[in-house]
């Protein structure tokens, strides 16, 4: 029994449960060896005494957060871009003190079992999903467990889970924007409707033709033409445009390359999205949008921490983006 006015301590935890004072300070700080069920006898006896940390005051539970990554993402040509955010996560995360396990998995929509288990197994009372979308099987999950949730590089349309991702709208707006500026007044979209901030981007798109009188924007989604043939259609001419905005870099440097080999790198000004490293390495260099990522992993941690301090308003934050001039946007006129 803790003796009155004086702090509680983790062996008043250990006395508690009967176990040693290093076995508190292990489950408490998220160390591996510790078995589940250990860690949470802790947790709730810490949360029952009213244990505080020598830090801030603040309550010293279980801060181990947990963020899933898709592994086609990790491994393909989008890897530059989640490494940079898991990056910007565990800076945050560590200045936080917060200690995050970054797990790779083989689905982009990974089931309520799995998730279930994982998050049983080493304790996290957070959990951030990196290009991984909100499914109704899952948010009511999270509901049951009041575990906090924070989407990352996504968005959830119907606003049951925060978010952060880049300015996908007005960056795409700003894209087409800067080649009207150029002259083009018809110019093409090459996109695809895999997830609601790729759909950003194609509205940014289309607001931006709204506002200019005059222009004419066509829309080509890669699940009707794939980027195969629509390569093919291009290098034919079946496209009466000036201009091409591609909804990523991997996809604009592909492009490039293409129209380049056949004789026809003047004839269509290219712009992506994202400013991606492969961007750099393109020649000419690709015009492009920068994404700041670092800032969108430490934003997660933010809106997460703050969910886990008991703020569940729902909050979508957006991280500003802007234009990377590159060479291969041309004048017209």
């Amino acid at each position: 029994m803790a003796r009155r006015g004086r702090r509680l301590s983790q062996s008043d935890i250990a006395e508690r449960l009967g176990v040693s004072v290093s076995t508190v300070s292990r489950a408490l700080a998220n160390e591996v060896g510790i078995s589940p069920t250990v860690r949470d006898d802790v947790r709730q006896m810490a949360r029952s005494l009213g244990y505080r940390s020598k830090r801030g005051g603040a309550t010293l539970l279980d801060r181990r957060i947990s963020a899933f990554v898709p592994l086609s993402s990790a491994t393909s040509g989008l890897s530059g871009f989640y490494f940079a955010i898991i990056e910007g996560m565990r800076l945050a995360a560590h200045h936080a003190g917060m200690s995050l396990d970054v797990r790779l998995v083989n689905e982009t929509a990974p089931t309520v079992e799995f998730i279930r288990k994982h998050i049983k197994d080493t304790g996290s009372v957070g959990l951030l999903l990196a290009g991984i979308d909100a499914t109704d099987e899952l948010v009511a999950w999270a509901g049951d467990e009041d575990l906090p949730v924070v989407l990352v590089n996504g968005a959830d349309p119907l606003m049951r889970w925060s978010s952060v991702a880049p300015a996908n709208f007005y960056g795409a707006h700003a894209v087409t924007r800067h080649l009207i500026d150029a002259g083009h007044r018809s110019i093409l979209h090459f996109t695809t409707q895999s997830r609601p901030t790729v759909a950003e981007r194609r509205r940014g798109f289309e607001a931006a033709i709204e506002e200019a009188p005059g222009t004419r924007g066509i829309v080509v989604d890669s699940r009707d033409v794939p980027r195969p043939q629509f390569i093919e259609r291009l290098i034919r001419g079946e496209y009466d445009v000036s201009a091409l905005f591609l909804w990523n870099d991997i996809v604009a440097v592909h492009v490039l390359e293409a129209i380049t080999a056949a004789g026809l790198g003047g004839r269509y000004s290219v712009i992506g999205f994202d400013d991606l490293p492969i961007a750099s390495l393109a020649t000419p260099r690709l015009s492009t949008v920068h994404v700041d990522r670092e800032a969108i992993g430490a934003g997660a941690i933010r809106l997460l921490r703050q969910q886990m301090e008991g703020d569940r308003s729902v909050q979508q934050l957006e991280i500003g983006v802007k234009l990377v001039a590159g060479e291969t946007v041309h004048t017209i006129g």
